[in-house]
């Protein structure tokens, strides 16, 4: 990462100043240095300005201006005949020069360039690598991301570890996408259900809990994009950073469906956008450098329009603002991380004075913690009450006893919700109407029993009326008629109903069917008990729906404010490593 900073610095210089090390005075036509003098000047004029050693700046200058000239022959090489220009970071073993490169096309499998790689760098087992993820050799290079100028890692294994590894690569691959289609289904059927029957089924709530009327689309979208989200955090718990980013991606989709206004209200997707690029960290995937600085502005705008650019609005609703700041910890963080790669060292080190000043107020004393457990709280409890409160141990027990007393309310009142649903569903159940349509009928008439009575008793008459139209269409006198026409009574009961009781069509019907009719399906009534064959949200669960909707549920969190729980252990280390970093910039500052 040293390294890229400083390449970084001196190609902002070399920008700046409109310097292109590809043409002369600094390289001829055919590639080669050409002035000598004029790269030494840049050297000994870019060395104090960055502090850094001549000597450093100098190989980095010309490795810059290589990597340029080789970029702009394979430009013209891909454009002419498509042959891609790889770069390969060979073992270290194995190098000869500090880069590598393999022209071919992207159109071949990844077998072949192995081969030739083995062939070239005369290597036996080894696997190769582009942003974290290994290519698979069956399929070709460009339906796997590979591009002109890839950067791919060539990593040595023996064989008897390749053949493990990509065993497990391709069951674990297969496991990221089984347990992705069965978190998008599981959620998909919570979506689809609407608390009308005796089922599990979620409700979007706003900060103080109270249920969020929503357009129906974008509540199907909004909780399968929350119930994403929640499984990938699940697994970020688990350090499975590959598996999260996957589920945290697909999220990010079904949040791209719903109203802005909507995700302006709310911090998930905010949230999400962090956590984004939380999983880029984790698994050092630089490559997405560029979409990790625009989620990180996405994150800031979202908490801006969320909490208020004062969190003034956040004060407002929960009276606090501190549980919310490991939030913008990470936040700036990251920020601070991106700023360095890009070789930004002031605008990094300014960054990292902000974090450094919001961990102090962030970390918390041991002994408050244990005086909180010791009066029955729980660690989490604990830790979100001293954030909230700024360490103030009184204020902390009072915070954590009032919040417990909010959600015990809540909890009340929906028990007093759903006995109340209970008690009307079977007064309607009494008057003759089926568990199931009383339920919906309930649900469309927002609990109103009367409302919901009278639903039902339209819906009776009107399958009624449709019973007593279907009788008079084929009434006995047309049927007789048919009959005497040599048909079956059946067949002309039905080519009846089809013809909407005119006998000559019915007539002619029949002769056109040899006579024969099937008799017409006839749908259930309000009244019947008798199970639906249809796929609805109001047929029955199958097994296999409820033993999916189980599984998504088990991965959402039962603490509203989980998310906030951060323990601020990996972001510790990573403070320890920028300042490591950003210290060695300052050391060669004070050495010059």
């Amino acid at each position: 990462m040293v390294e890229q900073n400083m390449e970084a610095k001196l190609k902002n210089l070399l920008k700046q100043e409109k310097i292109q090390l590809w043409n002369p005075p600094y390289t001829e036509d055919d590639g080669e240095q050409q002035g000598a003098p004029h790269m030494q000047e840049l050297v000994e004029r870019y060395a104090p300005l960055l502090c850094l050693p001549v000597s450093e700046v100098g190989g980095t200058l010309e490795s810059i201006r290589i990597q340029a000239v080789r970029r702009g022959k394979g430009n013209k090489t891909y454009r002419e005949t498509h042959v891609a220009t790889l770069e390969l970071l060979l073992p270290r073993e194995s190098r000869k020069d500090p880069k590598n490169y393999l022209e071919t096309r992207l159109d071949v499998s990844t077998q072949e360039v192995v081969d030739r790689i083995g062939k070239d760098f005369d290597l036996r087992f080894f696997k190769l690598i582009l942003n974290g993820k290994t290519l698979c050799p069956e399929r070709r290079l460009d339906e796997q991301g590979v591009k002109n100028h890839s950067k791919v890692m060539v990593l040595k294994v023996s064989d008897a570890e390749l053949k493990q590894q990509m065993r497990e690569e391709e069951q674990k691959k297969k496991e990221q996408s089984e347990s992705l289609q069965r978190t998008h289904k599981g959620f998909q059927i919570l979506s689809e259900r609407d608390g009308s029957e005796d089922t599990p089924f979620l409700e979007i709530a706003d900060q103080r809990g109270n249920p969020l009327k929503i357009p129906p689309t974008e509540r199907k979208a909004l909780i399968l994009a929350m119930g994403l989200h929640e499984k990938g955090r699940s697994l970020m718990k688990k350090k499975q950073y590959d598996s999260a980013l996957c589920h945290l991606l697909k999220a990010d989709q079904q949040f791209s469906v719903c109203d802005s206004s909507l995700l302006r209200c709310v911090d998930n997707f905010a949230v999400l956008q962090l956590d984004i690029v939380w999983c880029y960290r984790a698994l050092e995937a630089l490559s997405c450098l560029d979409d990790g600085k625009t989620r990180l502005q996405r994150a800031e705008d979202g908490f801006c329009q969320c909490y208020g650019q004062q969190r003034e609005r956040l004060l407002l609703i929960q009276g606090n603002t501190g549980r919310e700041e490991v939030l913008f910890l990470r936040l700036y963080l990251l920020q601070c991380l991106l700023f360095y790669i890009e070789g930004n060292d002031a605008q990094a080190q300014h960054q990292l004075t902000k974090v450094e000043s919001l961990f102090a107020r962030l970390c918390l004393d041991s002994d408050k913690m244990a005086q909180l457990m010791a009066l029955g709280f729980t660690e989490r409890e604990a830790r979100l009450g001293l954030r909230a409160c700024g360490g103030d141990l009184q204020e902390a027990a009072t915070h954590i006893t009032n919040r417990r007393q909010e959600r015990e309310e809540l909890k009340w009142q929906e028990r007093q919700k759903r006995r109340k649903r209970t008690e009307d569903i079977t007064v309607l159940t009494e008057l003759g109407f089926s568990r199931r349509d009383a339920a919906a009928a309930l649900h469309r008439a927002n609990g109103d029993v009367n409302r919901a009575c009278e639903i039902l008793q339209d819906a009776s008459q009107a399958a009624q009326a449709t019973n007593d139209n279907e009788a008079s269409t084929a009434s006995p006198e047309k049927v007789n008629q048919l009959q005497y026409l040599g048909f079956d009574r059946e067949a002309s009961e039905a080519a009846l109903r089809l013809t909407g009781g005119d006998v000559q069509s019915a007539a002619q019907l029949l002769l056109d069917n040899n006579g024969f009719l099937s008799p017409p399906s006839t749908s259930a009534s309000p009244n019947s008990e008798e199970p639906s064959t249809s796929s609805s949200s109001t047929s029955s669960p199958s097994k296999e729906d409820e033993q999916l909707v189980s599984e998504v549920l088990e991965d959402l969190s039962h603490h509203e404010d989980d998310y906030l729980d951060l323990t601020l252990e990996e972001e510790s280390d990573l403070i320890n490593t920028m300042k490591t970093y950003l210290n060695r910039v300052s050391t060669h500052t004070h050495t010059v």
